[in-house]
């Protein structure tokens, strides 16, 4: 089985970043993997696709060398074992809320005898490698969500969960979450419950060898949660990086076709 070289880059110390795609096109997921991230990953929980999408959307950018995972919708086997037999190299769980929660997550993405995981790769047979059965549980990434009071307060025993690799935070829900609606959801918080939670996150984490991950706005932001201690840091995706780069040229247009740089109108022809 080819390795995870998210587990590569972990294991040397460096930190990585994570592409997001959430438009279910397999165009727009090969022009994400041809630029270098470390790894990407389709959004099937709030992103405008289904699984149907994420089939060809993997198959596109297989050729990128890029670590492929998923966010599953929910916690519900059905899909996870889907998406791992789609070729996913890892899974990310939302609102996991307990340890209870962390375990059952855990038993879907392995194999016995670590987990319950249905054995029928079908894509992954053909797409990663050789003794995928052996293999599988060695190179396929758990991680849990974090971004619920409800999780925070039971932050410890989640992070210590047999088999679990890491915990990603989504930090709107967790930030709307903790301030029981005051905060308005939103990436890149600097309110400092926010950024105590985030920084409670990575101890736990380090105290139980696991990694930290964290979904970010921008890549100052995203540096600064690596130098927090998160291993693993997500900045925009597809969908935001379209917005903000059709709104800034039609921006860029409005300011200079004012007043004097207006272009001049022709009358007749075409």
């Amino acid at each position: 089985m080819i390795k995870n070289r998210l587990k590569q880059l972990w294991s040397e110390g460096k930190p990585t970043i994570n592409g997001w795609c959430s438009i279910g096109n397999s165009f727009t997921a090969e022009i994400m993997a041809a630029q270098p991230y470390d790894s990407i990953t389709i959004d099937v929980q709030h992103g405008a696709l289904d699984y149907g999408d994420v089939l060809p959307m993997f198959q596109a950018m297989r050729a990128s060398g890029i670590t492929l995972m998923a966010r599953a919708p929910w916690l519900d086997p059905a899909i996870i074992m889907k998406l791992l037999d789609a070729g996913a190299y890892g899974i990310i769980c939302p609102m996991v809320n307990t340890a209870e929660d962390a375990a059952r997550f855990v038993s879907y993405v392995r194999y016995p005898p670590h987990g319950e995981r249905s054995f029928g790769p079908t894509r992954a047979a053909f797409a990663v490698g050789a003794n995928y059965a052996a293999e599988a549980n060695d190179e396929i990434l758990a991680f849990a969500m974090v971004e619920t009071a409800t999780a925070m307060d039971n932050l410890d025993a989640i992070a210590a969960t047999p088999g679990l690799d890491g915990i990603y935070v989504g930090p709107a829900d967790l930030s709307f979450s903790l301030s029981k609606g005051r905060l308005t959801p939103a990436f890149d918080r600097e309110e400092s419950e926010v950024i105590a939670a985030l920084q409670r996150i990575v101890a736990a984490c380090k105290a139980n060898g696991i990694k930290a991950a964290l979904h970010c706005g921008t890549p100052e932001y995203a540096a600064r949660a690596i130098a927090w201690g998160f291993n693993m840091t997500t900045v925009g995706g597809d969908s935001r990086f379209l917005a903000a780069a059709a709104g800034a040229s039609v921006t860029k247009f409005r300011e200079l076709t004012k007043g004097d740089h207006a272009a001049p109108v022709q009358k007749g022809g075409y």
